[in-house]
C-alpha cells in the first residue's frame, strides 16, 4: 500500500480501515506518503484517520511484519531510517527475494525533481490545491449519486488530458524500469504517482515487471502477492456494504506511577530526625 495521505481531506480512511480489517498478511509494506506531513495540521486528524494507525498496529500485534518505506510527504521520518522495533521496520527502500525473484521496492520520489529544492515549495502549494479539488470532486459526486449518474474524477481527467502529465508518468515508469533492469531485478515496485500499474517493460538489456500500488485518494488500490503472483487490488464498496465500520475506542488505563517498590525507595531516602533537636541527622 502507498499514498494513504492520512491527515488530508482527500484520504479515504474508512475504506482503508475496511481493507486492513479484511486482510491477514505475513508482510505489510507501506510504501511512502502514509502520513501527509506536508499538509499535516493539528486541526485536522479525525478519529477515523487514527483508526487506520490502530489497524496497522493491530496487524503488527497479530504477527504481521510491517515495513514502512518513507516517501516525500513523510520525508521527515527519513532521519530515523533503518530503525527496527520487533516486527516493525522504518526504511527508505526494500530489496526482497521471493521464490527466487528479486524485488526492489521504493516510493519513487527520487525521480521527481518537483519534490526537491525551490520546486518543493510549489509542490506543497499544489498539494493544497489538489486537496481542494478532491473536496470539490466529492461534493459533485454526491450530487451525481443523488441524480443516479456515474461518479467522475476531476484529477484523473486533468492528468489524462494534459500531455505533459501523461509523458511525466511514462518517463517515471521507464526510468524505474531501466534502473531495475540494470541492477538485475525481476520486479520493481513504486508508489508516488497515484497510477496503479502492472506491466512488463523491456529494453536492449532485458526486461522487468513494473508495479505501482496506486493510492487511497482516488484509485483506492493496493498490490497483493499470492500464489507467486502480483495483482492489483481494487477496492469495491459493495464488498463492504454490510461491514461494521465502527471506530474502536480503547479505554485509557489508569496509570499508578508510584508503585510499592518506588514508595519504599523514596521512604528510604528520607533522613531520620533527631527527636530532641528536631534537626535532620546527616
Amino acid at each position: 500500500m502507498s499514498d494513504l495521505h492520512l491527515g488530508t481531506y482527500g484520504c479515504h480512511a474508512q475504506e482503508i480501515v475496511n481493507y486492513l480489517r479484511s486482510i491477514h498478511p505475513q508482510i505489510l509494506i507501506l510504501n511512502g506518503d502514509i502520513i501527509d506531513c506536508w499538509q499535516f495540521s493539528k486541526h485536522y486528524f479525525p478519529p477515523i484517520h487514527m483508526q487506520v494507525i490502530k489497524e496497522i498496529f493491530s496487524l503488527l500485534s497479530k504477527g504481521t511484519q510491517v515495513i514502512y518505506i518513507t516517501g516525500n510527504h513523510d520525508e521527515v521520518l527519513r532521519r530515523y531510517s533503518e530503525v527496527s522495533m520487533g516486527k516493525f521496520t522504518l526504511t527508505d527502500k526494500v530489496m526482497l527475494e521471493v521464490n527466487g525473484k528479486k524485488t526492489w521496492i521504493f516510493h519513487g520520489d527520487v525521480f521527481d525533481a518537483t519534490t526537491k529544492g525551490s520546486a518543493k515549495i510549489l509542490a506543497k502549494l499544489g498539494g493544497h490545491g489538489y486537496d481542494l479539488l478532491i473536496l470539490l470532486n466529492r461534493f459533485v459526486n454526491w450530487c451525481l449519486t443523488l441524480a443516479g449518474r456515474e461518479k467522475m474524477s476531476f484529477s484523473k481527467k486533468v492528468k489524462n488530458s494534459v500531455k505533459k502529465a501523461v509523458k511525466w508518468v511514462a518517463d517515471f515508469e521507464q526510468t524505474a524500469a531501466e534502473l531495475a533492469i540494470e541492477n538485475k531485478y525481476d520486479y520493481v515496485i513504486c508508489g508516488h504517482i497515484h497510477q496503479p500499474q502492472n506491466k512488463v517493460i523491456e529494453n536492449e538489456l532485458g526486461k522487468v515487471t513494473y508495479l505501482n500500488s496506486g493510492d487511497w485518494i482516488e484509485n483506492l488500490t493496493a498490490l497483493e502477492f499470492e500464489n507467486d503472483t502480483w495483482t492489483i487490488y481494487q477496492y469495491d464498496r459493495n464488498e463492504f456494504s454490510s461491514v461494521n465500520s465502527e471506530i474502536v475506542k480503547s479505554p485509557i488505563p489508569k496509570v499508578n506511577v508510584i508503585t510499592e517498590e518506588v514508595t519504599m525507595f523514596i521512604n528510604s531516602l528520607i533522613l531520620p530526625t533527631d527527636k530532641r533537636s528536631g534537626k535532620k541527622i546527616i
